[in-house]
C-alpha cells in the first residue's frame, strides 16, 4: 500500500490522488483499503511512519564502534544509502506532510527529531572519546547537518545524479563534514 501510494502521490500530488486510486495502485479493492485506513491522511501517516521505522531499524542494527569516527562514518553511509533506497518516500513525506492533521504532524516531527537524536548520540560519543573536536552546543547542529545533507540526495537527485553516484555523494559530504571547506 505504501509503495503504491508513494508512486501516486509523487505523480499526482497528495490532494489530487483519490483513495480509489490508492487502492488500485496498491492492488486492493476500495473496501479492503478501508479495512486498513479511515482517511487518505492515514495513508500519508503510514508512509511517514514507515520511513522512520526503516531509519531506526537500519541504524540501530549497526555494529556500533561507539565513540569512533569510523562508527559515525558507517552510520552516515548507512543513512545516506537508506535515503537513496527511499528517495521517493522522503520526497513525498516532505512535500505532503503539511497535509497531515495536527496530531499526526506532531508525531512526524517527533520522529524527525528522534532521527536527529541518533546522530547526536553518535557525535556526542565521538566528542567524549576525543575522536572529534566538537562542543556540546555544536553537536545538535552537526546532527541536523548530517540528516539534512542526507535528505538533500532525495530532494536534489534530479541534479546530483548527473555528476555523482551515491558513493561519490557520501564521500564528498563526509569529507566536507569532517574536514570542512578551508584548505591548509
Amino acid at each position: 500500500m505504501i509503495r503504491g501510494a508513494v508512486k501516486l502521490f509523487k505523480e499526482k500530488g497528495f490532494h489530487r490522488a483519490t483513495t480509489r486510486e490508492i487502492a488500485k495502485a496498491s492492488g486492493f479493492s476500495i473496501g479492503t483499503l478501508y479495512e486498513y485506513i479511515r482517511t487518505k491522511e492515514d495513508v500519508l501517516y503510514l508512509v511517514c511512519d514507515s520511513i522512520y521505522n526503516e531509519v531506526h531499524d537500519r541504524l540501530s542494527a549497526l555494529p556500533t564502534q561507539e565513540g569512533t569516527v569510523e562508527g559515525l562514518q558507517v552510520a552516515i553511509n548507512q543513512y545516506y544509502h537508506l535515503i537513496d533506497d527511499m528517495s521517493d518516500e522522503f520526497l513525498v513525506m516532505y512535500q505532503e506532510s503539511k497535509s497531515l492533521p495536527k496530531d499526526a504532524l506532531q508525531y512526524v516531527l517527533k520522529k524527525e527529531m528522534e532521527m536527529v537524536a541518533l546522530f547526536e548520540s553518535l557525535l556526542d560519543a565521538c566528542a567524549k572519546s576525543g575522536e572529534l573536536r566538537i562542543s556540546t552546543e555544536q553537536v545538535g547542529i552537526a546532527a541536523h547537518h548530517i540528516v539534512v545533507q542526507g535528505q538533500m540526495w532525495a530532494f536534489r537527485r534530479w541534479a546530483l545524479h548527473k555528476s555523482y553516484t551515491i558513493e561519490d555523494y557520501i564521500r564528498v559530504q563526509t569529507d566536507q563534514l569532517f574536514r570542512g571547506l578551508i584548505g591548509k
